[in-house]
């Protein structure tokens, strides 16, 4: 590319299919791996396109995630701001302290735990549902499933009281929404922080048998740094796999030969959620690294001190991995995607997120079979603003 034709990060959207990435973004894959873009602040960075490359980086400590190094991209200097301000209330911690809880927080995660909590994500979701059917419809399936499905479960996993959610989601919501300024997204953050600080002191208490309790009780971790955990595992736990909830109803609906196959088989429920995390990829910016010193990605040298950009979107549609990438295939074996990122920082939650998106979905394709939009799909308005990419509102009817 020119410097002419050096594209900006984050583009619009076309108009047509929702679940197309940018155009610029495609073109920039055609052109290499690892292409020149530029940043909101005005600075330019290195784009990673493609599959192999961004998992290099993802996986490289020579990369970090630390959002205050000089260069980090898409960082506007309001934002860089409100991120310093943060970070006085909740210290950066060094790498090894990171793995370290990391573990500690991945032991919670296993698999088998996970396991031990379908039972109550899935009366979780039929009591949801439940609710929705008995008062008929139509209704917008963002409000009435796909925020509250996710909202029940982290509050299962935290100990957080249900009748709270509406105050941490619409907080959560704020603090991922570039539009409101940084002074709101502050606020946000604090309100949060301290609604988090106030619960974590009750737990301890009057301890039960949720995370909070569990993380104070092993006495690794003061009780502002079990707090802080809690909050990041909360807003962590929402927006994406709400985002995902909608997304992945509407793009079934809106491919009805791929939604009759999973209506006819359930057993393809697993493959097809991981084939919409890749097909829909709702961390729609990327992933942002800054490189700690030379190294050579796909040919290119990244010096010391440049910011990159890691697009998961566009590598989780790289053609020599998923061959007819673009298109949407519950059949594809999809599990190789880069939807929850790779590394050290990849999705500590990412189990959990499967057994949400596995239970919902399997649930409301089998108790609404004649699920469909309410609307024209050309009236429906998607979030382009916030970290990660949804539908605003999905009028339903059954």
């Amino acid at each position: 590319m020119t410097t002419e034709q050096v594209l900006t990060v984050p583009s619009p959207r076309e108009t047509g299919c929702p679940f197309d990435v940018p155009r610029p973004y495609r073109h920039a894959a055609e052109e290499g791996p690892v292409v020149k873009a530029a940043t909101l602040s005005g600075g330019e960075c290195w784009m990673i396109t493609r599959h192999e490359e961004v998992h290099a980086v993802l996986g490289d400590r020579r990369f970090s995630a630390d959002a205050l190094l000089p260069n980090f991209p898409l960082m506007t200097e309001e934002l860089r701001k409100m991120v310093a301000e943060s970070r006085k209330s909740t210290p950066e911690i060094d790498e090894q302290e990171h793995i370290r809880r990391r573990r500690m927080l991945t032991a919670e995660f296993k698999g088998k735990r996970v396991e031990a909590l379908r039972p109550q994500i899935q009366s979780m979701v039929d009591g949801i549902l439940d609710g929705m059917i008995a008062d008929g419809g139509p209704v917008d399936l963002v409000s009435r499933f796909a925020q509250p499905v996710p909202a029940a479960v982290i509050c299962l996993l935290l100990g957080v009281p249900f009748e709270d959610h509406q105050f941490f989601k619409d907080r959560a919501r704020l603090m991922l929404d570039f539009r409101v300024g940084p002074e709101a997204m502050m606020k946000a953050r604090i309100e949060l922080t301290e609604y988090m600080n106030k619960l974590t002191a009750e737990k301890q208490q009057q301890p039960d048998e949720a995370l909070i309790s569990t993380l104070l009780t092993k006495g690794e971790l003061a009780t502002d740094e079990v707090a802080g955990t809690a909050l990041l595992l909360l807003l962590g736990g929402l927006e994406t796999t709400s985002s995902m909830l909608s997304l992945s109803t509407l793009a079934l609906l809106q491919h009805p030969g791929q939604l009759a196959q999973l209506r006819a088989d359930s057993s393809l429920t697993k493959g097809a959620v991981e084939e919409l995390l890749r097909y829909l990829t709702v961390v729609q910016n990327g992933l942002a690294r800054v490189a700690l010193e030379d190294v050579e990605i796909g040919g290119q040298l990244i010096k010391a001190g440049d910011g990159v950009l890691c697009m998961l979107s566009i590598a989780n549609r790289d053609e020599t991995v998923y061959p007819g990438g673009h298109e949407l295939d519950l059949r594809r074996g999809a599990r190789t995607h880069l939807s929850f990122g790779f590394g050290i920082h990849q999705c500590v939650g990412q189990t959990l997120a499967r057994a949400e998106l596995q239970i919902a979905l399997e649930t409301l394709l089998r108790r609404l079979p004649e699920l469909r939009l309410a609307v024209p799909a050309e009236e429906l308005r998607f979030r382009d603003t916030l970290g990660f990419y949804g539908v605003e509102e999905l009028p339903v009817d059954w």
